[in-house]
């Protein structure tokens, strides 16, 4: 037996419990990475893979860039952990204060996490102790998306409106209810940016206030761009009718900025890009170039103040061990520097239209029923296979991924959201090894 398949074969047995994988299908024919940097994977054998999904959404300034790397290794040799329970250490706020000062105006308080998760779980409560403390615990309600993705904690998977992640874990949190979603391709098919058929269905929250009364929603939370669903994208001027009716009703909007934080749209988040405003946004993965794991809650300057104006004493019975960790911090830090030098936050705008051309170059592939696109994000949708849905999109990545090529399936859609680094001739790399591999899957 040779050593690969020696590997392979205690592969099966391993201790390890992989999540969000068919862990028996995986550890028979194993895709290992061993090595990073820039723009690329390479697997233990040497075979250098192209990224095409920034990891998991998250390396948006491209795999081991010096700065964050030194600033980890020096902040590790300095200080290792130190406690934020009443307690601080000095770049905990330094990073907070580099965050607000990207952030939109009015948004210059920062809360924390070690995940996405997290932070939407902490961005729920926050949402529910601020009617609390300003006299309105009736407001208990939280609604989320069909097709919406916040993450695995209880309050993410509540909110969130994937049937395969819900399934298997009974009813969750009470009190919340889903809008529909917007994904519509009889109307949208091959959109170019936002499509512009669907503002209308931001009425169906006006239509679960009349359902719930909306004197008992808190909040309304919503990704301003689904990645993990698919890449769904807003319907032009959906987004700011959910602002209206939520400004009406007093309901706070919460945007999950998880994936569409830090530079994906062309915009340091995806409120400034789209123009909408929410109350309060979540962010993780790009905010240390997913180096080391971290989130954060970005909430409006009046909401803490909400906060601030009660009695004395802890305002928030809330928070993490590592919430604020150094190592975590420094890389923030100098993932942001990063960004900052080299002008990663804005540089999708101006590879979007090439990126928009070159995926949307695939309409009429076998099987292709739908292309979307904004900023650095995109989506090939198939046909899925009669009585395997989902097959096709598994087949497509194996594909992928051999040809040398990194990227992202969800159900039988192709997702594609490369780091900012990204060349053009690397995107022209990445749709040409995609259409090689749709003509010749069955």
């Amino acid at each position: 037996m040779n050593q690969r398949a020696e590997f392979t074969a205690s592969l099966e047995q391993s201790a390890f419990w992989m999540p969000f994988t068919a862990n028996r299908q995986f550890k028979k024919a194993p895709r290992l990475l061993a090595r990073a940097e820039g723009m690329y994977y390479w697997t233990p054998e040497g075979r250098q893979v192209l990224d095409a999904c920034a990891g998991l959404w998250c390396v948006n300034a491209g795999h081991c860039r010096p700065k964050i790397v030194q600033a980890i290794q020096q902040q590790a040799a300095e200080m290792d952990f130190a406690p934020t329970f009443q307690m601080g250490h000095p770049i905990a706020f330094e990073f907070a204060e580099r965050l607000a000062a990207i952030a939109p105006e009015r948004f210059k308080r920062v809360f924390f996490t070690n995940s996405g998760s997290e932070s939407v779980d902490s961005a729920l409560k926050i949402a529910l102790a601020y009617h609390r403390a300003r006299g309105e615990p009736g407001r208990f309600r939280l609604i989320g998306r069909e097709r919406g993705y916040h993450g695995v904690n209880f309050g993410g998977v509540a909110v969130g409106g994937l049937g395969a992640n819900r399934k298997l874990f009974g009813p969750g949190v009470a009190g919340v209810d889903h809008l529909r979603h917007t994904h519509d391709v009889a109307r949208n098919a091959f959109s170019r940016g936002q499509p512009a058929h669907g503002a209308e269905l931001a009425e169906d929250l006006e239509r679960l206030c009349t359902l719930h009364d909306p004197s008992t929603i808190a909040a309304v939370i919503v990704e301003p761009v689904p990645g993990s669903a698919g890449v769904l994208i807003p319907p032009v001027k959906y987004l700011e009718r959910l602002r209206e009716i939520c400004t009406k009703h007093g309901i706070l909007l919460i945007f999950d900025e998880v994936i569409t934080g830090f530079g994906r749209l062309g915009k340091p988040f995806g409120s400034q890009r789209l123009g909408v405003m929410p109350d309060l946004f979540t962010i993780a993965k790009g905010m240390t170039n997913g180096t080391v794991p971290m989130g954060a809650v970005i909430v409006r300057d009046d909401i803490y103040d909400a906060f601030m104006h009660g009695p004395e004493g802890i305002e928030l019975f809330h928070g993490y061990t590592y919430s604020g960790h150094p190592l975590a911090c420094a890389a923030g830090i100098g993932a942001l520097d990063t960004y900052e030098e080299e002008g990663l936050l804005e540089r999708a705008a101006s590879l979007e239209k090439h990126w928009e051309n070159a995926i949307h170059a695939l309409k009429g592939e076998r099987n292709v029923i739908d292309i979307r696109n904004f900023g650095l994000m995109g989506a090939i949708e198939l046909s899925p296979r009669q009585g395997a849905p989902g097959s096709r999109g598994y087949n497509a990545l194996v594909k992928c991924f051999e040809a040398g090529v990194l990227t992202r399936y969800t159900a039988d859609t192709l997702a594609f959201s490369p780091p900012l680094i990204v060349e053009k001739a690397q995107i022209d790399r990445i749709f040409e090894t995609v259409r090689t591999v749709l003509q010749t899957l069955e």
